[in-house]
């Protein structure tokens, strides 16, 4: 059976990547997502729905609440930043309680419990690193008041820059409010690499490292002290 599920976050970002995660299960059909727990009352009333990742704290109606006012409530994963809120989640019964930012390893562990629950064959399970091989990834950044979609393998580096990164592709520069460490959750590790407090780079587009730097496109960018050891492993397992 195909598990029709719903995504329900305040954050544009926790929901790309709870829907990145989702593609490597071919028996989750996302029926939708939103952005608070309001607009998914009104789906929930209007759509079959049999399994929702939920966000707790979120503005006006919180995600407990919102499973307490339905008669019939489906199953829940509740995702949030706030580990004091995990009792409140298990008193209702959730499957799980994962806390962000959510490590793919960890989510794995959530959805073996929901095939387990809904009885399906977790045979039909793609390993992240299958999944992102076959198909093209790309995210959604706010950029200039609109949001803008960004082929990852285009990636050159990312910086960060106090409350703002930089995304440099090989033609242009996008500058987005945001955490250097969210951006980091939604890339593939495999071809990712954080070198840096402040730069995460493309492996593949490494021209060349040594043991403070790295150098893309003609500029090198630091390897942190605290990073080396991450960054030997990282070009090590690719194969640079």
């Amino acid at each position: 059976m195909r598990i029709r599920t719903l995504i329900v976050d305040d954050e544009p970002h926790a929901i790309e990547v709870i829907e990145r995660y989702l593609q490597n299960f071919a028996d989750i059909e996302l029926v939708a997502k939103c952005p608070d727990a309001i607009k998914a009352f009104q789906v929930l009333q209007q759509k079959s729905i049999d399994l929702v990742f939920l966000d707790i704290k979120m503005p006006g109606l919180n995600g407990t609440d919102l499973i307490k006012s339905l008669k019939k409530p489906p199953k829940v994963i509740f995702t949030t930043a706030y580990s004091e809120y995990a009792v409140d989640g298990f008193e209702l019964n959730a499957i799980d309680y994962l806390l962000k930012p959510i490590p793919f390893d960890r989510f794995l562990k959530s959805m073996d419990k929901v095939l387990e629950h809904f009885g399906n064959n977790k045979q039909v399970v793609l390993s992240e690193r299958q999944s992102l091989a076959s198909t093209e990834q790309f995210l959604y950044l706010k950029v200039d008041r609109k949001m803008m979609k960004i082929n990852v393998n285009e990636i050159c580096w990312i910086e960060s820059i106090k409350d703002y990164v930089k995304v440099v592709l090989p033609d242009k520069v996008l500058v987005t409010k945001q955490k250097i460490s969210l951006l980091q959750e939604l890339l593939p590790e495999e071809q990712f690499c954080r070198i840096h407090r402040s730069f995460i780079v493309s492996i593949a587009k490494v021209d060349s490292y040594y043991a403070y730097a790295v150098e893309i496109l003609g500029k090198e960018l630091p390897i942190g002290r605290n990073y080396k050891q991450n960054v030997q492993k990282s070009f090590r397992d690719t194969g640079y």
